[in-house]
């Protein structure tokens, strides 16, 4: 005779089973979803800096001691006083969002493909918030005012013997995520003024694509 009590045992247990493999597939179902929807999100969010266009309009960028300077489309500007050096570089935002700028630095001519960004911890805070909107033109500046510190010195050597000056942008996203690096170059024109490049992104907050 049969074991009813045994069948309704295995019955039972092949029951959870099934329900248990179908639990387990909704849920990774969901979390796969879910994972989506928030890289969905983020890119929304993602700004990425690039050189404004040569035919972007130009822009006025002054300082907090009332120096003013003039940039147009895919240029900066690099000038020496005896009580500062002013950098700037007019800027496109070339990603889905609004891009906070949260710091520079400025680094010595690298090349190869070995060249590492800036330390977190060696960016210079910016003086007050800048903001590049998505698909619009925007702009960084920065300054040197002691006159005997070392990044002055150098600073105004390469900009009087007009050699290329390299700066480290850190950004993220208006929400404080998605922090970027991206290393740019106020390269010397012929006709004295600067041009602006971009030569690699590095990723903070995300994988990095290297």
């Amino acid at each position: 005779m049969a074991d009813w009590v045994t069948i309704s045992a295995l019955a039972t247990a092949g029951g959870t089973l099934v329900l248990a493999v179908a639990t387990f597939a909704s849920v990774r179902s969901g979390n796969r979803v879910a994972r989506l929807a928030e890289r969905s999100l983020l890119a929304g969010l993602r700004p990425l800096l690039m050189p404004s266009k040569l035919d972007d309009a130009m822009q006025k960028v002054g300082f907090a001691d009332r120096y003013f300077v003039h940039v147009s489309g895919g240029s900066g500007a690099a000038e020496v006083t005896d009580n500062a050096v002013y950098l700037v570089m007019s800027l496109r935002n070339v990603g889905s969002g609004i891009a906070v700028l949260h710091g520079w630095s400025f680094v010595e001519f690298q090349t190869g493909a070995t060249v590492e960004h800036t330390a977190l911890n060696g960016f210079r805070r910016l003086t007050r918030d800048l903001y590049v909107p998505a698909g619009d033109i925007g702009f960084w500046q920065g300054a040197f005012r002691d006159p005997a510190a070392p990044e002055f010195l150098t600073a105004a050597g390469l900009i009087k013997d007009r050699k290329p000056l390299m700066i480290d942008l850190l950004y993220g996203d208006y929400e404080g995520g998605q922090r970027t690096i991206s290393r740019f170059a106020l390269q010397p024109r012929s006709d004295d003024g600067w041009l602006v490049t971009v030569s690699r992104h590095w990723n903070i907050d995300r994988a990095d694509p290297r």
